[in-house]
């Protein structure tokens, strides 16, 4: 026992020594406080001898103790003295310890202090232990790879913010890691913390309260990574609602890895006390960030050449009339979590109104495809009760199976009314028989068909074999292939730049027919291949969908909805921007999350209606000349049908379903209140063909009117 207690008490002592320099200069003064009480008994021991030296030499006999402690010439002073004062004999021998001990705490003792405090110092800041930002300053906690595309964002948009990185890792390590991204300049401006993101005394010390905004990253390579963050979220509110805590930072940026996770939280009111604090939260998940940007932003960034951005292609061409024969087909290579997000992301964002001749296709290819399909159709489960799909086998032959209806739940008017549709093709990619079907789907590119070929395989060398080895109808026909990349994007890049021609230097490819020359001008090869995935510049925050997503909102809150009416162009105009901005911010602090992201997703399709419009127009796809223009009564038609095609979609993915007959308000208009009801279980009655609808139609003929207003408001870049 008392061997325990020894050692707990020189634990105790190490602790306080080592913690740091207030303690040790405590630990010195007490040192110091016991070598002056020694000194006192030594000298007084000397009796009178100690009096007489210090009257003679003019020295008070109280401060001789503390002289022979702090002057490292002190002894030879006293020894020397003058001629009759000079010290010997005990007197001699007591300065002299005294001496020593001076010697000992003020030359070695102090020294040795001030060295390893300067030393623990370095080593603390390098290891992420001080604390120096205390207001208006960016928190990212956790970190992967993706964290420099947060970086990147945050100085986008405010060259001079400080931005602190809470993280568990290694600190001396991620700073090396930043340092091939990041300039020293911007490198000055990122401060690293370690900590843990689910530690409240951690959010005292990075003073999570005053910052601007929180991206609650986490480590993609962590298995419970989102089970980790959603507890980070759970205690930040926790740290938040205590009374003690003044501030609260507007915005929490938190990313899902698992793509059910972060669909969950599209319906769900997990995270309601975190709008309740009056901080707005944003869900991020990094395939559907990157399908935004092929889709919707249509863009990505050089990540080592900032400020400079490559535009992706349009997947529907010039864009696509009512009267158009082709089709969106979009090819995906693999089932990955890339392929299953771009997929569920083009088919809420790719309608286009020709739906009764041709639907967008989202098509499959994977050798395990029978077993995949399983797996998603089951996620998407309303969605398959109303649409078939189409799935081949390639492994044995070239299968014919036509449409495959085993999950529908309705037939006739019911059924098949969706304009989008999926296709599964079970085979090998390298196999004969799928690069036949691959030629001859290229061959009908810009004809029958607007294709594009995601290749989405985890191992990013196979991808890039792939896109290297396309069938030649593919380069031939410039159909668009993307490639994922997990790093940089600058190899595929620069190879398509390469092939790229200008005008005058454009390629002959040269043909006969019929004893007749054709020839036509074109790019190189691998003119049109992009990459897309690279982590290093994932987050892409979308602001401009965002606000016309609360302009959207804005307009069915102030509607009349006894007439199915907005407020009216004339109102809208009467009122300033700043007042309808205002009460736009309000209306959707209040929405719940299922109508946020359904606003979302109509703004995500403006850029595919504008497309449209400017084709029904006679417009080339990039002019914006006539976006402003006043939509006529067809144009308003054609738009309303392709917003509720839209909708239903979105619906079905999102989790609703369309009512059963002894459920629908339709069957039973004597009890259509009561059924309506069943929106509350996420039971739609409205997901219907256009044609079936009564007169709630009105909105989407009413809001098809105000598309040039949403544009106006928002300019569109």
């Amino acid at each position: 026992m008392k061997t325990k207690n020894k050692r707990t008490l020189w634990l105790r002592f190490d602790r306080v020594l080592a913690h740091d320099l207030l303690r040790q200069l405590t630990i010195l003064g007490i040192a110091l406080l016991i070598a002056l009480g020694l000194s006192y008994l030594f000298l007084a021991a000397s009796n009178t001898e100690w009096e007489n030296f210090c009257n003679a030499e003019h020295i008070n006999k109280f401060l001789l103790p503390l002289y022979l402690l702090i002057d490292s010439n002190a002894l030879n002073n006293l020894y020397m003295g003058s001629d009759n004062t000079h010290v010997h004999g005990w007197m001699l021998f007591a300065s002299s310890i005294t001496f020593l001990i001076g010697a000992f705490i003020f030359n070695g003792v102090i020294i040795g202090i001030i060295t390893n405090s300067i030393e623990r110092r370095v080593t603390n800041h390098q290891e992420g232990h001080i604390h120096y930002l205390k207001s208006g300053h960016y928190i990212i906690m956790g970190y992967d790879e993706m964290v420099p595309s947060f970086i990147s964002h945050i100085f986008d948009k405010d060259k001079d913010a400080y931005i602190l990185i809470l993280t568990s890792a290694e600190v001396v390590d991620i700073r090396e890691k930043l340092q091939k991204s990041f300039s020293d300049k911007q490198m000055k401006r990122i401060i690293i913390n370690y900590g843990h993101r689910i530690s409240t005394e951690a959010f005292k010390d990075i003073y999570l309260e005053a910052a601007e905004q929180l991206y609650i990253v986490g480590n993609h390579e962590k298995s419970a990574h989102d089970a980790i963050n959603v507890e980070c979220v759970d205690s930040i509110c926790r740290y938040l609602e205590n009374p003690k805590t003044k501030g609260r930072p507007n915005k929490i940026v938190c990313v899902f890895k698992d793509l059910d996770t972060y669909a969950a939280f599209k319906t769900s009111e997990i995270f309601k006390k975190v709008g309740d604090l009056g901080i707005e939260f944003v869900p991020y998940n990094f395939y559907t960030g990157w399908a935004k940007q092929v889709f919707v932003k249509r863009e990505y960034k050089d990540f080592d050449n900032p400020g400079t951005t490559y535009p992706y292609p349009a997947v529907y061409g010039n864009g696509i009339t009512p009267d158009d024969d082709k089709y969106v087909h979009l090819v995906f290579v693999g089932t990955t979590n890339f392929a299953v997000a771009f997929a569920m992301e083009a088919a809420h964002v790719l309608h286009f109104p020709n739906s009764d001749k041709k639907k967008t296709r989202i098509t499959f290819i994977d050798i395990n495809a029978d077993k995949e399909k399983d797996e998603f159709i089951i996620r998407n489960r309303h969605f398959f009760e109303v649409q078939s799909f189409y799935y081949r086998d390639f492994t044995v032959n070239n299968d014919k199976t036509n449409k495959v209806k085993d999950y529908l739940c309705f037939q006739g008017k019911d059924a098949d009314f969706l304009d989008v549709e999926f296709e599964f093709i079970k085979g090998d990619v390298f196999s004969k028989n799928v690069q036949e079907e691959i030629s001859k789907w290229a061959k009908e590119h810009n004809k029958q068909q607007y294709m594009s070929v995601f290749l989405a395989l985890a191992d990013q060398r196979q991808n890039f074999v792939m896109g290297m080895n396309m069938p030649d109808e593919i380069y031939n026909n410039e159909v668009p292939v993307f490639i994922r990349q997990d790093r940089s994007d600058n190899f595929v890049t620069n190879l398509r730049n390469a092939d790229i021609k200008k005008d005058d230097k454009k390629l002959t490819y040269s043909t006969v027919t019929n004893g007749t020359l054709n020839q036509k001008k074109c790019n190189a090869r691998y003119a049109h291949i992009y990459p897309f995935g690279m982590n290093e510049t994932a987050y892409c925050a979308d602001n401009h969908a965002l606000k016309r997503a609360k302009l959207i909102n804005y307009l069915y809150s102030t509607a009349n909805y006894s007439t199915n009416k907005f407020q009216g162009i004339l109102a809208l105009d009467a009122m300033s921007p700043e007042q309808i901005w205002a009460e736009a911010d309000n209306y959707w602090k209040d929405l719940s999350v299922a109508l946020k992201w359904s606003n979302l997703y109509n703004a995500y399709t403006m850029r595919t209606k504008l497309a449209t419009l400017r084709a029904m127009r006679g417009l080339d796809i990039r002019d914006k000349s006539h976006d402003y223009y006043t939509l006529s009564d067809e144009e308003v038609k054609v738009l309303a049908k392709v917003e509720h095609n839209r909708w239903n979609v979105e619906k079905l993915l999102m989790g609703f379903r369309k009512p059963k007959a002894n459920e629908d308000k339709y069957e039973h208009p004597e009890f259509a209140k009561d059924l309506q009801s069943n929106k509350k279980l996420f039971i739609h009655h409205d997901i219907r063909p256009f044609e079936e609808l009564d007169i709630v139609s009105e909105l989407d003929y009413e809001f098809s009117r105000y598309l040039p207003w949403i544009m106006k408001m928002t300019e569109d870049d």
